[in-house]
């Protein structure tokens, strides 16, 4: 079973997100919105099917992130959520909440031995395929 597939986003915290969002836009000509930016490319295993990385920041007191303090947090796209944290509960790793089950697919929450949140992430795509 393939775990983590592709990266899935990256997401900061910072003293005025829409600020930096301007910034980056203006200077680095990302094409931001309030949620940040969609960086769009073909999957390898799956050229015919378009994968995304999302790039956004979120203000500094965010609770999005805990329980870590870290100021970021990332975000791995993976195949089967639901068998990947059966097999990370075997590893003892420790799982921060339940699966969510949204529009854009599935997400978990996780931490990894420094404490850092790690996001995972099925795409709707990949749920709903076979």
């Amino acid at each position: 079973m393939k775990k983590v597939t592709e990266l899935g986003g990256i997401f900061f915290k910072c003293d005025n997100p829409q600020d930096m969002n301007e910034w980056y836009a203006k200077n680095l000509g990302l094409a931001t919105s309030e949620y940040g930016t969609t960086f769009e490319w073909l999957q390898t295993d799956h050229p015919g099917k378009i994968g995304s990385t999302t790039w956004c920041t979120f203000p500094k007191d965010t609770q999005y992130f805990n329980p870590s303090t870290k100021p970021f947090m990332i975000n791995y796209r993976v195949e089967d959520l639901t068998l990947l944290v059966e097999e990370l509960k075997k590893e003892n790793v420790t799982i921060i909440d339940e699966i969510a089950d949204s529009a854009y697919g599935k997400f978990v929450h996780i931490l990894d031995p420094e404490g850092n949140v790690i996001e995972l992430w099925e795409p709707k795509e990949n749920s709903d395929e076979e």
